[in-house]
């Protein structure tokens, strides 16, 4: 099988590229299982990376990740806000429902919700992967959102309202104007954590057949037969991805202490 695979790498470098050139350099070496430690480097790289554009793959992955991540981010902060306000609401039904749902959703495994929203929800409707993984992620950062969202209200000075009330606002004027801008410069490095979090966690998401990077990084293997050099590359670009995002949301919390400092 692995003399197939070179062999079949072989005919297609044949007047390709200067990778091409490289690998039809050490190409006899391969075959015949001699090539030194920097040599067996470059053939992971070659056939897991170079050959037949496979780089393609992992960058459409790295795009179908995003795009989940991102509008499921957007649905979670939209429903984790409606929850957040139904725990506060002082209404006891509202307060049990989202207290119910929270529950639910943080107790249980975001496998199986993903896997009971595809193969239960879903699973005779013809719908694209994509935006079932935008619900089931969405679903289940709500959860976590909603409770980032209620203790940035509820950090808020009691105070706060009352002065608002003293001005003739009434309760939503009070918590739009006043409180819930002070609750968002509280919540927010917090929000961007979960966001953080939500890119790793859709790699779950190979599990209903989606094609993100975790799942591009396994067509690979399954083309190359390596053990680890497709996982790698695939972590090397989570490890991207989420390190400018921390970086980013460093300088995010320094500017906001520096504006607590003015």
């Amino acid at each position: 099988m692995l003399a197939t695979l070179l062999m079949g790498a072989t005919q297609a470098a044949a007047g390709g590229t200067v990778f091409d050139q490289w690998w039809l350099a050490i190409k006899d070496k391969a075959l015949a299982g001699n090539l030194d430690f920097w040599e067996n480097i470059y053939k992971e790289i070659y056939q897991n990376i170079l050959f037949n554009n496979r780089w393609l793959n992992y960058l459409k992955g790295m795009g179908i990740t995003l795009e989940v991540s991102f509008f499921a981010a957007l649905f979670g902060l939209f429903l984790g806000m409606l929850l957040a306000m139904m725990r506060l609401s002082g209404i006891r039904p509202l307060q049990k429902i989202a207290g119910v749902y929270v529950g639910i959703i943080r107790g249980t495994p975001m496998l199986l919700q993903v896997l009971i929203i595809n193969f239960g929800l879903f699973g005779s409707i013809a719908i694209d992967r994509v935006v079932i993984g935008v619900i089931a992620c969405g679903i289940n950062s709500a959860a976590y959102v909603s409770e980032i969202i209620r203790s940035g209200i509820l950090s808020v000075d009691l105070g706060q309202t009352e002065a608002g009330r003293s001005l003739g606002l009434s309760s939503w004027q009070t918590l739009r104007l006043i409180v819930f801008p002070q609750a968002l410069k509280t919540a927010l490095p917090s929000l961007c954590n979960e966001f953080i979090t939500l890119i790793k966690e859709t790699s779950i998401l190979a599990y209903i057949a989606l094609t993100e990077l975790t799942k591009a990084g396994d067509y690979i293997r399954s083309k190359t037969y390596s053990a680890f050099t497709p996982y790698i590359v695939s972590g090397i670009l989570y490890l991207i991805v989420t390190g400018v995002l921390t970086k980013l949301l460093s300088k995010l919390e320094r500017r906001l202490r520096q504006g607590d400092n003015r």
